[in-house]
């Protein structure tokens, strides 16, 4: 660079407004393509690591750039032939919602202006964009709208952050200067085994270690015996023990199950723990008109993690905290080095700094998509999709109960479990049970691979299951009938080339 003039500066990764136009207006009609063709394509395709790197090219940083333009289109091709599409409308898989086609303008244009979120004065109207999102979440859920709250990666994170200001809350000493010390006593965590494994990552990076962690039983509906959790909490104190937390389950991964939230909610203001909901999954049906006392039983919890790309069908990431006492947030991870602004003042109408309420300085504009999202349907366009997406799996419950080779397991939320289970097979035969799990496996594997839909896998009172999750805004009732019909196919065709000779009795019809 010879002087200071800008136009004397030639910097690589600049791109004219002609170039981005042709580029930006290319990648919108590709997209704008392959968002009305997907519905008709393969959900995935059959690949594997090193086919896929060999697409990539050389493993070497290239030397010298590549046309912007041609890269963009490269990279269009690469993602659209070799993905798994989670908002294809026969991906049942994983708790991955179909993501709003609003939400992949709302990228781009955050990426465009590319704010700041960690602090008022790199972000003025996103960070206002983000605590009014915040404040909307919070109102679906039936959550106090004054809330503290924030948004983050995904609800591992928002239940970190849940955990955190628990942690920090409920222990009686100075825990932000002290550290885990005061005489030895053991800090104690309450989960149910059903409980997403982020409680042990939590434990252990919080410095508690999963040996504080107390796994409460579960009832045969998968939610957690709260005369269990009564028990452990007093024998705990009994012992000289601290409890600190206890987490709730609103819609388990493997089954929906929802914990009984209200009983668990007394439990913990009797005995004084830190009450935090994960609800990551589950707590958007409380906006439901229908929704169960249990799932209402959110607006008493001191923190729930929410994850808005799951059911709000927002795009990843987006991930949520929501903090009962804003104050409590901030204090948890409140620091003010000099190079920070001094004006952080925590009233309503004042700048928010969003570096204040949680672990990030430098924070991207996650709330844009989630804003966009919301102001398109409404709280009733919510209510109509996350209520359909409950129909369709009751449909894949109902078609997995009434057909003489599928046996259907359990049914919460937008889950549903079920399992091939040839009409011929003698269920009490020895050998009959695990020669079903490894059925199934069979059928997963060859389902996953196949591309025409994607079912995940549970565990049912020690049965392997398929497992078919719906959050997904596309789905429709010829998708659900295609999936019974396509786990009937391939069960019968791996059943006869599997079963041993031991369990063959008549021929499958």
């Amino acid at each position: 660079m010879k002087g200071s003039s800008r136009e004397e500066r030639d910097a690589p990764l600049e791109m004219s407004g002609a170039e981005f136009r042709a580029a930006g207006h290319r990648l919108v009609d590709e997209i704008g393509d392959f968002l009305e063709a997907m519905p008709a394509g393969p959900v995935t395709g059959v690949r594997t690591p090193a086919g896929l790197q060999a697409m990539l090219g050389p493993g070497a940083l290239p030397e010298t750039g590549e046309d912007p333009g041609d890269l963009v289109a490269e990279a269009t091709r690469l993602l659209m032939a070799n993905s798994l599409f989670n908002g294809h409308p026969r991906f049942f898989g994983f708790i991955t919602s179909s993501a709003a086609p609003i939400g992949a303008l709302a990228d781009m244009l955050a990426s465009a202006v590319n704010p700041n979120l960690g602090g008022w004065i790199l972000s003025p109207v996103a960070s206002e964009i983000e605590r009014r999102t915040v404040r909307w979440i919070a109102q679906m859920t039936g959550y106090p709208s004054d809330a503290g709250g924030l948004l983050v990666s995904g609800g591992n994170v928002a239940n970190f952050v849940g955990f955190w200001v628990g942690r920090r809350v409920r222990s009686p000493w100075n825990l932000r200067e002290d550290g885990l010390v005061e005489g030895g006593r053991q800090g104690r965590v309450y989960a149910s085994r059903e409980t997403h494994t982020w409680v042990q990552k939590a434990a252990d990076l919080s410095g508690l270690g999963t040996n504080a962690i107390r796994w409460i039983e579960t009832d045969a509906a998968g939610r957690m015996d709260v005369t269990a959790l009564r028990h452990r909490i007093e024998s705990d104190m009994a012992a000289g023990d601290l409890p600190l937390i206890v987490v709730g389950t609103a819609g388990s991964v493997s089954t929906g199950a929802i914990d009984p939230l209200g009983q668990i909610a007394d439990i913990a203001a009797e005995h004084g723990l830190w009450f935090h909901v994960d609800g990551a999954y589950g707590a958007p049906a409380a906006v439901l008109p229908e929704a169960s006392p249990d799932l209402r039983a959110l607006e008493r919890a001191d923190s729930i993690a929410i994850d808005p790309h799951k059911w709000l069908y927002a795009p990843l990431e987006a991930g949520c905290t929501l903090v009962r006492d804003a104050t409590a947030l901030r204090d948890t991870f409140s620091y003010h080095p000099p190079y920070y602004p001094d004006e952080l003042e925590a009233a309503d109408n004042a700048p928010i700094y969003y570096h204040e309420y949680g672990p990030q300085n430098s924070r991207g504009f996650r709330a844009l998509k989630v804003w966009l999202g919301m102001r398109q349907v409404g709280r009733q366009g919510y209510v109509d999709m996350i209520r359909d997406d409950i129909a369709m799996a009751n449909a894949i419950h109902e078609g997995a109960r009434s057909h003489p080779e599928l046996e259907a397991f359990t049914i919460g939320l937008s889950i549903a479990t079920f399992r091939y289970m040839p009409a011929d097979l003698d269920a009490e035969a020895e050998g009959a049970a695990d020669y079903a799990d490894g059925l199934n496996r069979t059928i997963l594997e060859r389902m996953q691979n196949g591309g025409e839909a994607f079912v995940s896998n549970a565990v049912i009172s020690g049965r392997y299951a398929l497992r078919a999750c719906v959050v997904n805004f596309r789905t429709g009732p010829a998708d659900v009938d295609a999936l019974i019909e396509l786990v009937v196919r391939l069960g019968r065709a791996a059943d006869a080339e599997l079963r041993p000779a031991a369990l063959r009795g008549a021929a499958v019809p």
